[in-house]
């Protein structure tokens, strides 16, 4: 699926941009990134993201059940109220990454192409005896991306517009932040997808709306500290390392498959890894590939998950990291054969987890009669 925004003056699909996670089919960026990503950031700008997929549930247990299912909890979720959640395997890692928005008829689910597959299938095998019916709606629906409030032809088949807003901003009630930074960069993350009906996109590509590319919302991401599903998560994670108990995650709600771990991280142990940002100190023009190791002295301590140019940080990285690396070390990210210094900006602690204030019980022989 190609989109009509290609057709826009010196458009590069992401297919052939050499950063993981860009999507083939739609832009990667117009000719200026840098620029694209000032007037994103600033809200005078969409990103096309028709490539992403979107599905819908429907019936009149769709929230409870998706409720019982995931990590969130979205019961009571009003019409046009937004949310995220996650679901987990037994041993609490991550499966899919799930946007939410509900029009008091449907539940709308915005995810990355390569999870819709997998979601509706295991989702179709959970329904029982529930009065709840799925469906892939992308062949009717596109994703647009934006940080402010264009005039766009917004899709609202029962009555309520279908945007969702990113609860990223600050932490949701029922979650919690590992990180301790006194003022968060997401704090200005005004971030929101919007849903078009997909006949609109050739009239829209063809107005004077300005445009970013897919490069401009990664860097700016990035810069939020948001963790992403398709860059920041492989078989291994669990949703502590990313600090996405901040938003997708309600600690005191029923049972969900995975709840035990979550709960059992938090609350007595540590993530065994941590997310953090880099930021490059080596020549500008040098920028890493996700995947590339992150090393202290000899040792590989973690990975690159996502990279950009930010149009004021520089060149800016997440990357997974072992939790007991020390925050203060400076790191060399290896790509190809040369050595990047880089320097770490902590955004799970080391010491994230163990949040339970356990009575420690007297040694035998510690308390007299």
């Amino acid at each position: 699926m190609t989109s009509e925004f290609l057709t826009r003056p010196g458009a590069v699909d992401g297919g052939v941009v050499a950063v993981d996670a860009l999507g083939a089919g739609v832009a990667a960026h117009y000719g200026n990134p840098l620029s694209e990503q000032r007037a994103l950031a600033a809200g005078n700008a969409i990103v096309d993201l028709s490539h992403r997929s979107v599905l819908t549930i429907s019936g009149p247990d769709r929230l409870s059940w998706i409720d019982s299912l995931t990590s969130q909890s979205v019961a009571g979720l009003a019409p046009g109220e937004s949310s995220e959640t996650l679901v987990l395997d037994v041993t609490g890692r991550l499966k899919y990454a799930v946007r939410l928005i509900d029009d008091g008829v449907e539940l709308w689910l915005l995810l990355e192409r390569e999870e819709a597959g997998g979601l509706l299938a295991w989702l179709s095998s959970m329904r029982f005896m529930l009065r709840v019916e799925l469906a892939d709606r992308t062949a009717e629906f596109a994703t647009v991306g934006t940080l402010g409030q264009p005039a766009l032809p917004v899709a609202a088949p029962h009555g309520v517009p279908l945007a969702w807003r990113d609860p990223w901003m600050s932490v949701t009630q029922g979650g919690h932040q590992y990180a301790a930074a006194e003022r968060h960069p997401a704090a200005g993350w005004t971030y929101s997808e919007l849903l078009l009906p997909r006949t609109e996109l050739a009239g829209l590509a063809a107005s004077a709306i300005p445009v970013a590319g897919l490069l401009a919302l990664e860097a700016l991401r990035i810069a939020a500290w948001r963790p992403c599903f398709s860059t920041e998560v492989d078989e291994k994670s669990i949703p502590h390392e990313l600090d996405w108990l901040r938003t997708a995650v309600h600690l005191s709600k029923g049972c969900y498959r995975g709840q035990e771990t979550v709960a059992k991280v938090h609350n007595l142990g540590h993530p065994p890894r941590r997310l953090l940002m880099l930021h490059l100190d080596g020549p500008d023009a040098v920028l890493p590939s996700r995947g590339d190791d992150v090393v202290l002295g000899e040792k590989t301590v973690g990975q690159v998950t996502s990279v950009a140019r930010h149009h004021e940080l520089g060149p800016v990285v997440l990357a997974v990291i072992k939790r007991g690396t020390d925050p203060t070390a400076g790191l060399l990210v290896c790509t190809g054969s040369l050595e990047v210094p880089a320097t770490q900006e902590v955004i799970v602690p080391p010491d994230a987890g163990a949040s339970a204030t356990v009575p420690r019980m007297p040694r035998l022989g510690s308390v007299r009669g």
